[in-house]
Order: C-alpha cells, then structure tokens, then sequence
C-alpha cells in the first residue's frame, strides 16, 4: 500500500495519511494500544513508540501520537508500516 500525502489536522499531536488502496468500509476507532491488540494493522501501528490511538477509515489512517512523541521519528516508521502492510481481512 501506498502513502499518498500526509495531512495536518487542527490537533498538533494527529495527523491524516491516505492511502492507494481502501482498508475498510467501516470506521475504526482505537483509542489506545489495548482496544487495537487483535486488529492486525491496528496492533502494528501500536507497536511503533509514540503512536496513541488511531482511526482507520476507507482510504485514510489518522494516527495520533503522545505529546513527547516526535512526528520526524514517528512518521517514517508509520510509512513503513503502511507501505508493508497487505490487506488482510479488516
């Protein structure tokens, strides 16, 4: 999958990555990384230091990360779990 383009949000601590392909026609909302455990791009995302909930919609992923977090560290490591990412069931 593909990142297109990286939007800002009016929240300083999230932003909007879309996406080449759809990942779901429902909306998911994860809060933190416990609600996200059994989603399987959810609990990856997760796994990054600094990502704090998520949601994840047709085309696009809104991560939003802790107030320390750095987007310049957090945001390759997003890309790079987006971009390996194969659509699974979602």
């Amino acid at each position: 999958m593909k990142v297109l383009e990286i939007q800002p949000t009016p929240n300083p601590n999230a932003v909007k990555i879309m996406l080449s392909e759809r990942i779901t026609e429902q909306p998911l909302s994860f809060f933190n990384a416990d609600a996200g455990k059994d989603h399987p791009l959810a609990s990856r995302l997760f796994a990054i230091p600094g990502v704090a909930s998520l949601l994840i919609l047709h085309d696009f992923v809104t991560v939003s990360k802790s107030p320390e977090a750095v987007w310049r560290e957090l945001t390759p490591a997003v890309k790079r779990v987006l971009a390996e990412w194969q659509k699974d069931v979602v």
